[in-house]
């Protein structure tokens, strides 16, 4: 492979330090903005405001890969935002067959939340060798995962994994230049979800009933009608692929799937409100901390490294987790999709 893991190692690292440029941009920014100016968004200039905070984003990202890319590894960038068609790649100008590497960002997941400074965005980014279009998401080989806290938070965590390495963490304590600590994150080991938080992703209007009712029987089929008055599991609807993401790394939640593309398709309805590759592309990080993240097959979870494909995953805190809830699963995915 040309992979040496000293390069991999270096490729993890300036993934790091990207988004930690990143972050310090949307701190400042923030800083500029008051607090009332965020706090009297109206819907009309919410879309203007989102916008900008993606675009600030997105603008930091191509001045850093510019200023800091490693010139030996020619990469193409893949990320939300650029117009269909339009090719970047680091050094400007490489001709994309010249590419050695494919990185895939997603600049802002959860831009709705950060932007009512409601709970925090990630930024995402995975890097594979460069297959053209044969490219998936089982080529990523590292990935980086950080935080934009709400402004009540001065602890922002990053998470990275290089395949096959497992996962570090560490906490940036943004009201101190980004200092950073190491964390331990571990997903939760128990093989049932009673009494826990687990979530089928139904973020919208579009779909809801559908999914509602997935979620329902699944609850119902798994361990029958509670007996007692108090709930079963809890929801915790995170308008975040990322944050998804860690509240499973964290442990917090034990089962998650975002089933909204069967849901569309069974109803026909046209929708892009739904998951596309960059907003799993830290897939491997939930992978090398034990966790199972799937196709509602049972597959493993897979698509291509583009920015319009929509995703289907269910993502279990474990091994005997997913065995003791699969089966029901997929035969619920087949009656109700």
């Amino acid at each position: 492979s040309m992979w040496v893991m000293k390069d991999r190692v270096n490729i993890r690292n300036a993934l790091c330090d990207l988004q930690l440029a990143v972050l310090k941009v949307i701190l400042e920014v923030r800083e500029l903005s008051s607090i009332d100016q965020l706090a009297t968004i109206t819907e009309e200039t919410a879309a203007d405001t989102i916008y900008a905070i993606d675009r600030v984003a997105e603008h930091t990202i191509t001045d850093w890969f510019d200023a800091h890319w490693l010139t030996q590894w020619p990469v193409e960038v893949v990320m939300e935002g650029l117009e269909c068609g339009e090719v970047m790649t680091f050094p400007k100008g490489t001709p994309v067959s010249d590419t050695i590497l494919k990185c895939i960002i997603d600049p802002i997941d959860g831009t709705r939340g950060i932007m009512y400074d409601k709970r925090s965005a990630w930024m995402l980014a995975g890097v594979a060798p460069q297959r053209g279009a044969e490219n998936c998401l089982a080529d990523i080989e590292v990935a980086v995962m950080t935080e934009i806290p709400t402004s009540r938070q001065w602890w922002a965590d990053q998470i990275s994994a290089i395949k096959g390495e497992g996962i570090q963490g560490v906490a940036l304590n943004v009201l101190d230049g980004c200092k950073s600590e190491t964390i331990e994150l571990n997903p939760s080991q128990a093989s049932d979800v009673r009494h826990a938080f687990c979530t089928v992703s139904r973020f919208f209007p579009a779909g809801l009933t559908l999914l509602s009712r997935f979620e329902e029987a699944l609850w119902e089929r798994l361990y029958g009608l509670p007996e007692s008055p108090s709930p079963l599991v809890f929801n915790d609807q995170y308008i975040s692929s990322g944050g998804q993401f860690y509240e499973m790394l964290a442990g917090h939640d034990r089962f998650i799937a975002d089933l909204r593309p069967e849901a569309f398709r069974k109803l026909g309805i046209e929708s892009n409100l739904a998951c596309h590759p960059y907003d799993v592309v830290t897939s491997l990080i939930l992978e090398e901390s034990g966790c199972v993240l799937e196709q509602p097959n049972g597959e493993p979870i897979d698509c291509p490294l583009d920015t319009t494909t929509p995703v289907s995953w269910i993502a279990y805190a474990n091994f005997a987790l997913a065995d003791a809830m699969r089966p029901t699963v997929k035969q619920l995915i087949k009656e109700h999709f």
